[in-house]
């Protein structure tokens, strides 16, 4: 019986791991929360497949997504990352980065984890949109539009509602797999 995948997924060995082991599984670690947010912010603009293979060039550049290390960098942090071929050059969004990373631990320090404060905004729960085919799954939503709006008021950059669905997906707030997707059965 053939295996049946969400078929943007299906262009890339890289896309299939990823999409088979981590998109749209919750993710409740604040390290790994911090890592979807920087990755899909450095995303906006550009193909995800660009990102997914820049990844571990990202994990190096930025402390393993450590939120205190990162949000400890400075300018000169920032002219190295330049000349950095393993992650995207893009002085908007390496300091977009470090930005979000001082947001970040705002967020945590208020709310005692971002966790606990991003996952309230869907009651701690999965939506789960039933998509039958690819066509079905929307760019944005009104929750999407509701997060970036709030992540703005508290100085995330890089992250307006079309980026923040995508986020939403990456760590399970939303799952959009397709219903046969064998990948769907891993996230319910």
């Amino acid at each position: 019986m053939e295996e049946i995948r969400c078929s943007w997924c299906l262009s890339s060995p890289e896309y299939i791991d990823y999409h088979d082991n981590e998109w749209g599984i919750p993710v409740y670690d604040d390290v790994s929360l911090f890592e979807c947010m920087t990755l899909e912010s450095a995303q906006s603009g550009l193909s995800w497949i660009t990102i997914l293979r820049k990844r571990e060039g990202y994990r190096t550049a930025f402390y393993q997504f450590d939120p205190v290390k990162v949000a400890s960098m400075t300018e000169q942090d920032v002219e190295r990352l330049l000349q950095d071929e393993g992650i995207v050059r893009h002085r908007g969004k390496i300091e977009a980065t470090i930005n979000n990373a001082k947001v970040f631990l705002k967020i945590a320090d208020e709310f005692g984890s971002f966790s606990q404060y991003f996952w309230a905004f869907s009651d701690n729960k999965v939506i789960d949109n039933q998509v039958k085919e690819l066509a079905d799954v929307p760019a944005v939503t009104d929750l999407s539009k509701h997060i970036a709006k709030e992540f703005k008021k508290r100085g995330v950059k890089f992250l307006g509602p079309t980026t923040c669905y995508a986020f939403m997906q990456a760590t399970g707030m939303v799952n959009d797999h397709i219903a046969d997707c064998i990948a769907r059965k891993r996230t319910e």
